[in-house]
């Protein structure tokens, strides 16, 4: 099982707001210094840089389109010239347009796929070829592959996709020392969540788990930090972070 040291390092792409963001700052507190991943908030993802620094620990932020190979290749070179090594990679990169299957756009569903799908998968090959021996490589799928909830088709597809990758990357990585897990929250309270629902949208789905309540980016992050530490026989597997929702 491999120690938390001020040696170990995390990438985190979407890692400037929500569960991303508690993600980067929950691995920081474990000593993990952290790249942070942002798509075009360069505010947010600085704020994180200096919160992890204001605690004493290392960080900087890596401007990157997820779908962009070449981009992603440049953000994982920076991170290993500048912190010294990969061992931990989490996908938090993701977007979640919501539509009825019947009325998407499928511009909105290419730049699903583009984030969720492509992005995801081009992470992860970078992340196959660098982490190091004792690390994890950490995808972000959701329960609503399992909660069925009208709307939600298209992101619903992204993250069963996201599933069958972990799954299978997994088992590639075989006498690698490297575990590859996926968390599925249900509903957690992000912006992410919130954009678009009414106030009796969020209250019904703060009622899918028995603790009747949404997650919060912490709840997910706890979990994050336990598989990239302490839970490193736990592999290719897909948890349900959601209260009991599914």
């Amino acid at each position: 099982m491999p120690s938390e040291d001020p040696g170990r390092v995390a990438l985190v792409t979407g890692g400037s707001r929500g569960i991303g963001r508690a993600i980067a700052l929950r691995l920081a507190t474990d000593g993990h210094a952290v790249a942070v991943g942002y798509a075009s908030n360069a505010g947010q993802a600085d704020d994180v840089v200096k919160a992890v620094a204001a605690n004493g620990g290392r960080a900087l932020a890596l401007q990157l389109d997820v779908g962009d190979a070449a981009a992603v290749s440049a953000a994982f070179d920076r991170a290993e010239a500048e912190l010294g090594g990969i061992d931990v990679v989490v996908n938090a990169a993701g977007i979640m347009p919501l539509s009825p299957v019947a009325e998407l756009e499928l511009d909105a569903l290419d730049r699903i796929y583009r984030t969720n799908i492509r992005g995801t998968f081009i992470v992860s090959q970078q992340a196959a070829r660098r982490v190091r021996s004792g690390g994890a490589i950490i995808n972000l799928s959701s329960s609503v592959t399992r909660l069925a909830i009208p709307g939600y088709g298209a992101y619903a597809a992204s993250k069963a996709a996201v599933e069958g990758l972990t799954l299978i990357l997994a088992r590639e990585l075989r006498g690698r020392d490297v575990t590859v897990n996926a968390i599925a929250p249900g509903p957690t309270a992000t912006d992410l969540f919130f954009d678009g629902k009414d106030r009796d949208a969020i209250e019904r789905a703060a009622k899918f788990a028995p603790l009747e309540r949404l997650g919060t980016p912490a709840d997910i992050a706890e979990l994050a930090a336990f598989l990239a530490g302490a839970g490193h026989w736990l592999n290719g597997q897909v948890i349900h972070a959601n209260g009991g929702a599914a």
